[in-house]
This record gives C-alpha cells, structure tokens and sequence, in this order.
C-alpha cells in the first residue's frame, strides 16, 4: 500500500522544487491536521458514541506520525518543511484536543496551560538557536513526553469505561496526564540548559 501511494506521488507531474512540498509524507503531516475541525465535534456531544469515536480518530491520526516519519527515512524524502510540518501537526492536534476538554471539565485548565506554555517556550528557544546556527535537536524525553500526552488524551477523550465495565477511562487519562505534565515540565528544563550552554554562554 506504502509502495503504491509512492508511485503514485512520483507519477504526479511536478518538477524536483515542487518535490520539497508536494510528497507523501507532507501528505499525511497535513491529513493530520484536517483532524483538528473534526475534534470540534467533542464540544457539541460529548457522549459515550461521539467520545470513543473521536478517539479512535485521534489514535489513528496520532499514529500517522510514525507513519510519516518511517516514509521519509525510507524513501530518503526528509525535507525541510517536512521537519518543520511533522512537530507542528503534533503539537496542535495533542494541544487542540486538551483546549476541547477543559469545557466540558475533562481535563484541569492549568495543567493545559502549563503544557501550551512550555511548548511555546521550547520552541521560541529552539528558534532563536536556529537564527544563530544552533540547532538544538529534539530530545528523547521529549519524544516520550509527546508519547505520554497522546496516551493521556486517547483515554480521556474515552472517558467512560470502555464497554460500559472495566477502569474508568479518564481515572487512567488523569494518571497518565500527571506523568506526562512531569515530563513536559522536566523536558522544557532540559531544552532551557541546553539554550543556555549552547546559545547564552556562547555570546558570552
């Protein structure tokens, strides 16, 4: 199936700049992101049915990002703006749907502000090292983080027990998102070091 959609990208008539744009992994990058207006739907019902199935599309578009990821190392077609897209599409379908559940009291807003907060933070960083020719790479915990919060969402975007028996899903959702928010909060001060050392001590 991988194979033929390749093809099928290759067949397109487009010259080799186009290419950097128009490619199968930026392809699903951006299906990722028609996600995000679908998500919408949590706030008009917010029901058993419409929660579980917003979730199984939450999952799926999550796991897209392995997907992506596995085409471009694969096919050789790691570009810039693929790079720049894969992390954003992440972070703003992981963001929207934590921002979706604070009004229907699923999730505490301080713990999503923290979140947001700190992605803004590591980003602004990793920006400003970019303007200066540091690349500050993307750490191993924060990859886990990421992890952690996509597991947190999944189960509370289910938030009933599953089937009407077994643990309550947002009892596990709060436990995970606990983790994660430590995570996030560990992994920010790793990357605030990392500006540091790199950036702030090499002007000085």
């Amino acid at each position: 199936m991988i194979d033929f959609l390749k093809r099928a990208f290759d067949r397109l008539p487009i010259n080799s700049e186009k290419r950097e744009i128009y490619n199968l992994p930026n392809a699903i990058s951006s299906l990722r992101l028609c996600v995000i207006p679908i998500l919408f739907l949590l706030l008009l019902s917010p029901g058993m049915i419409m929660s579980l199935a917003l979730a199984v599309l939450f999952i799926i578009a999550a796991l897209t990002d392995l997907l992506d990821g596995y085409i471009a190392r694969r096919y050789g077609i790691v570009t810039t703006l693929g790079k720049l897209l894969d992390p954003i599409a992440d972070k703003l379908i992981v963001n929207t749907a934590m921002i979706l559940m604070i009004p229907i009291g699923r999730i505490p807003a301080w713990i999503v502000a923290v979140i947001v907060i700190r992605d803004f933070a590591v980003d602004g960083m990793r920006s400003i090292a970019s303007s200066e020719g540091v690349i500050i790479e993307a750490s191993l915990l924060g990859k886990r983080k990421t992890l952690c919060q996509i597991h947190a969402v999944s189960a509370l975007m289910i938030h009933y027990p599953l089937f009407g028996f077994g643990p309550d899903a947002h009892v596990v959702g709060m436990v995970i998102l606990y983790i994660a928010l430590f995570m996030t909060v560990i992994s920010g001060v790793d990357y605030f070091f990392k500006f540091y050392r790199q950036v702030i001590q090499k002007r000085g």
